[in-house]
């Protein structure tokens, strides 16, 4: 059983978080939620699709947050021809040794970066899954866990675009968030080419901490106090998911685990040792709009996801914690 976090503890985690926070933030510049947001994910231990268009700084983020962690990442671009034993890795016999040996496959890594994933095979696509529920592959009947920590981050360009096709369901589940970040400000595309005509924006970020040293925030985040009253919060929240007429598709477990998950992370963060129901508002739509799918005649009718979750979290009573 996980011990329960102190305030003092709290208190020095949150210190090394800012110092993080700092580092990815001086170069993805204008983007402070999403950059809070992400690091939340990673130390709920959660994966995270970013939703958007190419060229806005989707993988500058996530290589950030690689060199501030000090993690081993790989990236890799997909495209129609990439194969499942790309991520996985696959056996290939010696002719020296006449035995099968096994090569790692880009997945064995702490951050791997799956650019532009809506662009490959549904075959590709399924190599992830296994990788992302359980950190672990399983290449000729043989399973073989990924280090740990292991993060996936992918990038998806919009739906329509050319040569792009929509992830299956179980696959959009297995992410814990998923953020749009959309267009910088003028004021932030300005400082961004200032930043880029002095140099390459990556090599000042420094490390902060290690492997080890998120491991152990990962930790500290399953040690914040949830009240009964918090988890009895999120399942009114995601039970309305299932009710709603306007969605033939609501919330699964899973996705009421991740908002239990990120709302400790959230807490951590603003350095305190308990979830309060304003942690739980403000990650409940970055876990949950992507789990939904919303009827044909609610799409006719302009309805999306996100309108619906406003809805609810307004309409929910939100627990008093005195």
């Amino acid at each position: 059983m996980t011990e329960q976090l102190s305030k003092a503890q709290a208190a020095l985690y949150e210190k090394t978080i800012l110092d993080i926070l700092n580092q990815v933030a001086g170069v993805v510049i204008g983007k402070n939620t999403v950059v809070v947001k992400m690091l939340m994910s990673f130390l709920a231990g959660g994966h995270v699709l970013l939703e958007d268009i190419p060229g806005v700084g989707k993988t500058t983020l996530a290589m950030a947050f690689a060199r501030s962690m000090d993690l081993v990442a790989n990236r890799v671009q997909f495209t129609p021809d990439v194969m499942p034993s790309d991520i996985t890795g696959f056996t290939v016999y010696n002719k020296k040794t006449e035995q099968f040996e096994y090569k790692p496959g880009a997945a064995f890594c702490n951050l791997f970066l799956a650019d532009e994933i809506n662009r490959t095979s549904s075959k590709t696509q399924s190599a992830l899954l296994e990788l992302m529920e359980e950190g672990q592959v399983t290449v000729d009947a043989v399973t073989r866990a990924v280090p740990d920590p292991f993060i996936v981050i992918a990038t998806q360009n919009p739906v329509g675009t050319v040569g792009t096709q929509m992830l299956p369901e179980s696959q959009m589940d297995r992410f814990m968030i998923r953020m749009s970040m959309g267009y910088p400000s003028k004021e932030s595309e300005a400082k961004i080419l200032q930043n880029k005509a002095l140099g390459d924006p990556l090599s000042g970020v420094k490390k902060i901490v290690g492997a080890d040293e998120v491991l152990s925030m990962r930790q500290a985040v399953k040690g914040v106090f949830v009240d009964g009253k918090i988890f009895s919060y999120i399942v009114d929240l995601v039970d309305k998911t299932r009710r709603c007429p306007h969605l033939t598709l609501g919330a699964s477990p899973r996705g009421s685990i991740a908002v239990l998950r990120m709302a400790r992370a959230c807490a951590l963060l603003n350095g305190r040792n308990y979830v309060i129901p304003d942690d739980v508002q403000y990650v409940f739509a970055d876990c949950i709009c992507h789990r939904l799918i919303l009827t044909a005649k609610a799409r006719v009718a302009g309805q999306s996801a996100e309108k619906l979750v406003e809805d609810f979290l307004r309409e929910t009573p939100v627990p008093s914690m005195k």
